[in-house]
């Protein structure tokens, strides 16, 4: 089940909290609760996709970035991710979620995520992410001028590998 509460919990807290420019990260700490857990009594690798959501919405809300998707109805989408998963965080035990902006190409934001314990990095994620309205993608420069705000534009070089090599994957024929 989706944390609403949690996500509730983020956007009304987001005004108390300091205010973060579109380059800052974004810090959340949670512990692995009886809903995050699977069958080997660890954080579900699901569950590390679900809480880096929340990651985003926190970076969103305090930059001011989710007023203005929210004002002129626009909605956040994901439209690529790249995990590794590479420890565990076991049951009851504390974590930070690590949230920042990299870049944007034309169409496209890339955030970076790592859920950590301590100073290991646990997972970590390469997020493409882009902004609708009426269904159709919203061109980076526009958001970033309703937004009032600039993003750099040039992709790190494994960000853009990655990118291109995602394009080269097939896509199944919907029917």
């Amino acid at each position: 089940m989706y944390p609403y509460l949690r996500l509730l919990r983020i956007l009304a807290s987001a005004r108390s909290k300091p205010t973060l420019t579109l380059l800052d990260e974004s810090v959340l700490h949670y512990r692995a609760g009886p809903f995050d857990i699977d069958l080997f009594m660890e954080l579900n690798n699901g569950r590390h996709l679900t809480l880096m959501d929340l990651g985003r919405f926190d970076l969103s809300a305090r930059t001011g970035l989710w007023r203005v998707v929210r004002e002129r109805k626009w909605v956040f989408v994901v439209a690529g991710a790249s995990v590794r998963y590479r420890r565990r965080v076991p049951a009851f035990k504390r974590f930070s979620l690590h949230t920042r902006l990299l870049c944007a190409d034309d169409r496209w934001s890339y955030f970076h995520q790592q859920i950590k314990r301590g100073d290991t990095v646990c997972s970590e994620s390469l997020m493409r992410t882009g902004i609708l309205a009426n269904g159709k993608t919203i061109p980076m420069d526009e958001v970033a001028l309703a937004f009032e705000a600039d993003v750099p534009r040039e992709l790190p070089d494994w960000v853009a590998a990655w990118a291109e090599a995602d394009k080269l994957r097939p896509l199944a024929q919907q029917k």
